[in-house]
């Protein structure tokens, strides 16, 4: 064991949260880590509880109709992530006898999964060795071994090679949890604690006198976004069996981009529209 994977984990023993995805079913952990895209862990627990309680097999929620899951989504965002979980809890129920599979493989050919939530699965779900890149350990990462405030959009081939070889032969799945855990709490995008971090002697970005990224910090925009006006028109039919596009276009300003969200909504299968022109969620 390094110097470094042995600071890590014993920082992780003694501080890591509990969190309920920790001690659940493969299902429950692949369930989180879908939620859990580009979502807070304190926005995605009351969900999580209340999915599992309703649904706590593939096969539970493969049952459900879209609006039942786009309403229990609640207002985690990005809700075309519910109904893709409920297309992968039917083929996991189908094909994989109601069991998440416990190949890296045949995870990333389920519906919604990409390569970091497989390799995730593999780690938190199976205790698998796999590489695990979310961007809390990517942060990490960079700023320990590459001495650099930030890591790319998106990890390319020299990093996953570089990363890979840091992956220790055994207890590879606490390494992910604890690089994770350290990132997420310690090690963070603004205002980093390196007074109580366990290996800032190691740190290249300390040693350098912490040097600032040059790359433009991407801040996504939320007040009067397409997303926002989505997101309260998906909001009010979760309030309402249906409502009538002149009804929708009482709830924003635009009603310019209330018809185009109702285009896009149409399109990615979140809402329906009758033959009475009323706007509804997918039965």
């Amino acid at each position: 064991m390094s110097h470094l994977e042995k600071e890590i984990t014993q920082w992780f023993a003694k501080n890591k949260r509990d969190l309920p995805w920790r001690k659940t079913t493969p299902w429950g952990v692949l369930v989180s880590e879908i939620m859990l895209q580009q979502t807070p862990v304190s926005r995605v627990e009351p969900i999580w509880h209340i999915w599992m309680k309703r649904w706590p097999t593939p096969k539970d929620l493969a049952k459900a109709t879209p609006a039942e899951v786009i309403k229990e989504w609640g207002r985690l965002g990005y809700p075309r992530r519910a109904l893709r979980l409920r297309e992968c809890a039917q083929v996991i129920a189908t094909d994989f006898n109601n069991k998440v599979p416990d190949n890296e493989i045949q995870l990333r050919k389920l519906p919604g999964i990409g390569d970091y939530t497989a390799a995730a699965v593999m780690a938190f779900a199976f205790q698998e060795r796999s590489l695990v890149l979310d961007i809390n350990i990517r942060r990490l990462f960079s700023r320990i071994y590459d001495g650099v405030q930030s890591p790319t959009a998106a990890p390319n081939k020299r990093e996953r090679a570089a990363r890979a070889e840091l992956v220790p032969k055994k207890s590879a799945h606490v390494w992910a949890a604890a690089t994770m855990e350290l990132g997420a709490l310690i090690c963070t995008a603004q205002k980093p604690k390196c007074e109580i971090c366990p290996v800032a002697n190691s740190c290249k970005w300390r040693s350098l006198n912490y040097p600032q990224s040059d790359q433009p910090k991407r801040t996504q925009a939320w007040n009067g976004t397409d997303r926002q006006c989505r997101g309260i028109i998906v909001q009010a039919l979760r309030e309402n069996d249906s409502l009538t596009e002149k009804e929708l276009k009482k709830l924003w300003l635009l009603e310019s981009q209330v018809e185009k969200a109702l285009k896009t909504l149409l399109a990615d299968g979140l809402i329906t529209q009758s033959a009475r022109n009323k706007y509804s969620l997918p039965s």
